[in-house]
């Protein structure tokens, strides 16, 4: 059964840091490109970072320069480090693990809240 568990979402003031992690099981964790996306109410899912098996990493430009995705093999742990945190940053951010279109899986969701 494939599970991704996401945690540290929570409420920061603008300006903080959170760091995201999620956590896979069931998958083989080295040949998946894992990513986060975001999806605010009323707005699509949208993705925010990506790093593939061999630790190539996308952003969105949105995020460049803040946001930090990173992943330890051994740990089937694939992380997000947000600083600068801005009000437009507020979502549910969830864990992707891509293989195929089929072996393509997603987490619950965490929230983050950004807000003085």
């Amino acid at each position: 059964q494939v599970q991704l568990v996401e945690s540290g979402g929570a409420l920061v003031q603008p300006g903080g840091s959170l760091r995201l992690s999620c956590l896979a099981s069931g998958i083989s964790f080295t040949l998946y490109t894992m990513a986060w996306y975001r999806q605010a109410p009323g707005a699509q899912r949208e993705l925010v970072a990506a790093i593939t098996n061999s630790g190539v990493t996308n952003y969105a430009h949105s995020v460049e320069g803040r946001f930090t995705i990173s992943r330890d093999n051994a740990k089937n742990t694939v992380w997000l480090q947000m600083n600068s945190l801005k009000p437009e940053d507020a979502s549910v951010y969830y864990c992707n693990a891509a293989f195929t279109s089929v072996q393509n899986y997603w987490g619950q969701g965490t929230q983050v809240t950004v807000s003085s």
